[in-house]
């Protein structure tokens, strides 16, 4: 693995020199284990500790499928879908796994007893398998997360319709927070060349994210002048919704949590900011079991205030349960609620007739298809819209870079250095990236 490193280090890029470079028999990365699926039963959701399950193991490189890479991974990323994995909720991840190993004899591989976990990376290729043209080993790539089999017609389309569409890292195995991962082709785009390692690993799942629930045809197709309401505004899918909203050319309203985040908010450029916590919202009682309409009414009018008396065309949904209810309400007429991973209860309750009654319209919203993601990645090396990396880790804090995004302990996104022995490498366009060094630095350390 020192030779792998090393290489990247130098700077060359050579194909020859990376496919002479010899393939080590196991590599390290961060696993749960299928035998500790039960180790929080009794808990409640909050005291679920990602240090106890993630677990840092020297695993067996798997063998290349037709038309996969295998990547040496500088540096990866936290999602929300690591720390479901690592509390082993809603459902544990063995399931995905058992039902793809099912499918045939190259998938037979992900049906592991561990689970490499992780739907981030930037880093090298260092081996493509049998039909790959056109990636080539000693290209700088980052792979977004869509796993997609392509064998059924549902697909062809929008390749998120496919039946066989899974999420890299969290429904497959031998995912990016790793020294090494092993991904299909087709998932492998570009590194921006004026981005560290750290840096370009971390817009990936939310960048795309965010792409297709408020930008993309196929969500909320944003248009000039829309009013956005975006929970978490400052957060890993959030701040990248706000930074969208922005350059696409509506207002963004962001609801943050703190004064801090309120303030990072406003360095993007927004200027509609409500702090809820600020504001003291209730939209449930203490038992979580009843939902008060009049703090519905009371998150209107403070969008109103704000707006000079509008409602929101858009409302950028993730919450999910804990707001789901007042999104519905606070929508204007004929507006859309676009809605994505639930992250505080998948158990939405809202009042249908302030739906069916006004012509609102829910839409579900769920990663992208591959030309979204490429799109969005496009916008990330033009510098349109830019990283909101606050913290970076090593592979060995992973649990606790996981925590940190399960207790909202972060802005932005959390990355995890997997090969790269420090931050700050990787930029091969310097001249590019002082052009928007404010920008790019602007989580640091939040």
């Amino acid at each position: 693995m020192q030779a792998i490193r090393d290489a990247i280090l130098s700077g060359d890029r050579t194909q020859e020199t990376y496919a002479n470079i010899e393939i080590p028999a196991t590599y390290r990365g961060a696993t749960v284990h299928k035998d500790e699926v039960g180790m929080f039963e009794g808990l409640a959701t909050r005291d679920k500790d990602p240090r106890k399950s993630l677990h840092i193991d020297e695993v067996p490189v798997p063998e290349l499928a037709p038309g996969e890479a295998l990547v040496a991974v500088m540096a990866s990323a936290i999602n929300y879908n690591t720390v479901w994995t690592s509390i082993f909720e809603p459902v544990s991840t063995f399931g995905f796994l058992e039902r793809y190993g099912r499918m045939s004899e190259f998938s037979k591989r992900h049906d592991l007893p561990y689970h490499v976990v992780g739907s981030d990376l930037a880093g090298v290729i260092l081996r493509t398998g049998p039909g790959v043209t056109k990636w080539k080993p000693g290209t700088e790539v980052v792979a977004h997360c869509l796993s997609v089999e392509l064998e059924d017609a549902e697909g062809h389309n929008d390749t998120m319709m496919d039946p066989q569409q899974r999420i890299w890292g969290f429904e497959t195995n031998f995912g990016g927070l790793a020294e090494l991962a092993v991904v299909k082709a087709n998932q492998l785009m570009p590194k921006p060349a004026h981005l560290t390692w750290e840096e370009a690993a971390s817009p990936g799942l939310v960048n795309s994210t965010a792409y297709r629930q408020l930008v993309s045809k196929n969500g909320a197709a944003m248009k000039l002048g829309d009013r956005v309401l975006i929970w978490g505004a400052s957060g890993g899918l959030g701040s990248y919704a706000t930074q969208m909203a922005l350059a696409g050319g509506a207002t963004p309203i962001c609801v943050v949590s703190s004064p801090e985040k309120a303030e990072i908010c406003r360095s993007m450029g927004a200027e509609l900011i409500i702090d809820r916590n600020a504001e003291g919202y209730r939209f449930w009682n203490d038992e979580g079991t009843e939902q008060d309409p009049r703090e519905w009414q009371r998150l209107g009018k403070k969008i109103r205030e704000l707006t000079g008396g509008y409602d929101v065309d858009i409302v950028f949904e993730h919450p999910g349960r804990e707001t789901f209810g007042a999104s519905v309400y606070v929508a204007r007429k004929g507006g859309t609620i676009v809605t994505c991973a639930s992250t505080s209860g998948y158990m939405h309750e809202y009042d249908n007739r302030y739906l069916w009654m006004n012509l609102k319209r829910i839409v579900s919203s769920h990663f992208a298809n591959y030309r979204e993601a490429w799109e969005a990645n496009e916008l990330i090396n033009r510098g349109l819209i830019h990283p909101t990396l606050s913290k970076t880790y090593t592979l060995d804090e992973v649990g606790q870079a996981a925590l940190d995004v399960h207790r909202n302990a972060h802005q932005g996104k959390v990355g995890v250095l997997t090969l790269s022995p420090e931050p700050g490498l990787g930029v091969t366009d310097p001249d590019k990236r002082a052009g928007f060094a404010a920008a790019i630095n602007r989580f640091a350390d939040q």
